[in-house]
């Protein structure tokens, strides 16, 4: 797990190397370890690869300190957090055998033990253990399709002087990140966008439809673009080829997508026991580290469940470590659930909680580490578990990012599977599932249906009913006139076509796959994970696993009854204890935001009455404070706008953003 950074003129003019080397130290969390680089000059194709001050003192490389005014087209900055093959050997940039290839390289191959025994019976020689040099030489091998014979999460760029050209690719769900900038005829790339936004010749000017969908919708990483105009991503399951004899030559191109058209002709326990047969290779897989593993833990079904198969795959002989948040709000306290997941396994558990006052402290910090703003305050409580990972020197975690995205975790996925029910025809089976939502506790039927009701209704329908209820496309706390000035789109968040409806609930999960939900999770949890130098694996994200489940009838995915997740508390059954299994509640590392916020009123008004926020451009400022008031009067309902208004004038003051 690393930090990686270059540039590139694709005009083969010279390049900033002294501002890599700055720039490339905002990284260092990713990759405290060792630091690495390589300098290329493209038409002569003479290579320098450097050390740093964070090299391991036993590698015998220049100085890159001595090259800072030197003149090279392209220039690959590396930060490493050591996690398979701890020696020397793993150090990148790496090199293959005949020099003709170079790698930066950031995330894990987990089947690299298996990719590269078949690359030794191809005649290839390794010179480390590591996982870099198997992928290094299956792009030798197959190119481009090397991808789709991974299993893992990585961003990485080659430099290839054999097909003169630099190869970039990112992981099949954007797990690992990858920004991009292509200004003034240099490409730059990096771990994280702070790193690019530093340089000199990009700007900080800010997207107006980023940050519209951002302050409307909570929406961030939906695509490849960013809240900065001249940042952009990677898209998750893409490759970006440039061509380094052409200039201006880049191509994107996509190698892997989820069918979502096709549905399994299976049992519901055939299906159950496929899952269990995915989720325990999963965890083999993920288990692979030189250096010892730990594991989040909430107490739901999707944290217990990798806690649970991590201790029944390792057996008793592993030393097994899990981190969990409490909350003083005693309805969204899950202490009893995570403490009896814990027992269940034989795992050691550690708590963190946090205060108003932590949070005051923090909040920069956090802002700064997540690049760009996030959707609510239990992103902190996320932040303060890793911080206790850390301080307990655990370097690799497991979490379960995407059950919720896959196996309907959310409340909108039950009015999609109403949605579905319905269409496919009236009878018992819809009444059934109607009365048995309309009286579950844990949900409000009510909303269920308007929530469905608006899901079928057409966008233009859809706007209208939000205006007559204060919530249009254009909220009065928007400064309209701006965003329209900049041609922004309103639009709403989630729709369904005509095509959509009888798989209704498939299409929502989609959404929340691809769009709406996991795409910030996996920016939330790379970045706070690699704030603390920790390396955080996303076991559920495979793309067998993920394939599987959306090739599920909808039944199996929420039952008759409005369960969700079914076929996975059916397939752990006998590992994770039935009260865990039985739960109906959702909580996850929620936080109580609405006494959050009152508890720093005063911190927040003087933040709105200053002269700095109060001449941002995209909010209307009399409207916020306003709204503000009412909601700390009592005479407002709570929603997350709130913590958006926060969130984003914090963001612009410290990344310095323009208008």
């Amino acid at each position: 797990m690393c930090g990686i950074m270059g540039l590139c003129n694709i005009n083969n003019e010279t390049v900033d190397v002294r501002q890599l080397y700055s720039c490339s130290a905002s990284l260092r969390h990713r990759g405290p370890d060792d630091e690495g680089y390589l300098l290329a000059d493209l038409r002569s194709h003479n290579v320098t690869p450097c050390r740093g001050p964070d090299s391991d003192k036993d590698l015998h490389l220049p100085d890159i300190r001595n090259f800072l005014d030197s003149s090279y087209s392209l220039a690959f900055a590396f930060r490493r957090l050591s996690i398979l093959d701890l020696s020397i050997s793993g150090h990148q940039p790496m090199a293959s055998a005949d020099g003709k290839y170079w790698i930066v390289y950031n995330g894990e191959i987990y089947n690299y033990v298996e990719l590269r025994e078949e690359l030794s019976r191809l005649g290839y020689q390794f010179a480390s253990t590591s996982d870099t040099e198997v992928l290094l030489n299956g792009y030798i091998q197959w190119g481009g399709k090397v991808l789709n014979r991974l299993e893992g999460m990585f961003a990485f760029a080659i430099l290839d002087l054999h097909q003169k050209r630099l190869f970039l690719a990112r992981d099949f769900f954007g797990i690992k990140p990858l920004y991009y900038s292509l200004k003034d005829g240099v490409f730059t790339f990096a771990s994280e966008a702070k790193a690019l936004i530093s340089m000199s010749h990009i700007s900080k000017t800010i997207d107006p439809q980023g940050v519209y969908l951002y302050l409307r919708h909570g929406l961030t990483d939906h695509d490849d673009s960013s809240l900065w105009r001249d940042v952009r991503k990677i898209p998750a399951a893409h490759y970006l080829e440039i061509g380094l004899d052409a200039p201006g030559s880049m191509h994107l191109g996509r190698y892997w997508q989820l069918n979502t058209g096709e549905t399994l002709d299976i049992s519901y326990q055939e299906a159950a026991e496929r899952l269990r047969e995915l989720f325990v290779r999963n965890i083999r897989l993920h288990l692979r580290s030189d250096v010892p593993v730990g594991t989040a833990l909430s107490g739901g079904v999707d944290s217990s469940s990798i806690v649970a198969m991590t201790r029944q795959i390792q057996g008793s002989g592993l030393d097994l470590h899990a981190f969990c948040y409490l909350n003083d709000d005693p309805s969204l306290n899950e202490e009893k659930w995570a403490d009896l997941a814990a027992r269940n396994a034989a795992a050691k558990i550690h708590k963190t909680t946090f205060s108003p006052d932590h949070f005051i402290v923090d909040l920069d910090s956090l802002v700064y580490s997540l690049d760009e703003p996030f959707g609510g305050t239990s992103i902190y409580a996320q932040y303060c578990v890793f911080r206790l990972v850390h301080q307990h020197q655990i370097k690799v975690m497991l979490d379960g990012q995407g059950v919720d995205e896959m196996l309907g975790g959310y409340a909108e996925h039950i009015s999609g599977s109403l949605i579905s029910r319905f269409m496919q025809g009236p009878g018992g089976r819809l009444f059934s599932f109607l009365r048995s939502v309309w009286d579950r506790s844990d949900l409000r039927g009510w909303r269920i249906l308007l929530r469905a009701g608006g899901l079928i209704l057409p966008e233009p329908i859809q706007a209208l009913g939000q205006g007559l209820i204060g919530e249009g496309l254009f909220p009065a706390w928007m400064n309209a006139h701006w965003f329209r000035e900049r041609e922004v789109e309103g639009c709403p968040l989630i729709s369904l076509t005509h095509r959509d409806h009888r798989l209704a609930l498939r299409s929502l999960l989609y959404q929340s796959f691809t769009k709406t939900s996991l795409p910030m999770l996996l920016r939330y949890e790379d970045h706070n994970s690699m704030a603390h130098s920790i390396e955080s694996r996303v076991p559920f994200l495979t793309p067998a696993f993920a394939q599987f489940v959306f090739s599920l009838p909808e039944e199996y995915i929420i039952d008759g009854e409005g369960v969700t997740k079914s076929i996975l508390r059916q397939a752990m059954r006998g590992i994770v204890p039935d009260e865990i299994l039985n739960r109906r509640d959702k909580i996850g590392f929620q936080t109580p935001e609405r006494k959050l916020l009152t508890a720093l009123q005063p911190w927040i008004m003087k933040m709105l009455v200053s002269d700095s926020l109060r001449a941002i451009p995209v909010l209307n400022m009399k409207q916020v404070i306003r709204e503000f008031n009412g909601l700390l009067n009592g005479k407002s309902g709570f929603d997350r706008r709130y913590w958006r208004w926060i969130n984003l004038l914090r963001w612009i003051d410290i990344f310095e953003v323009t208008f």
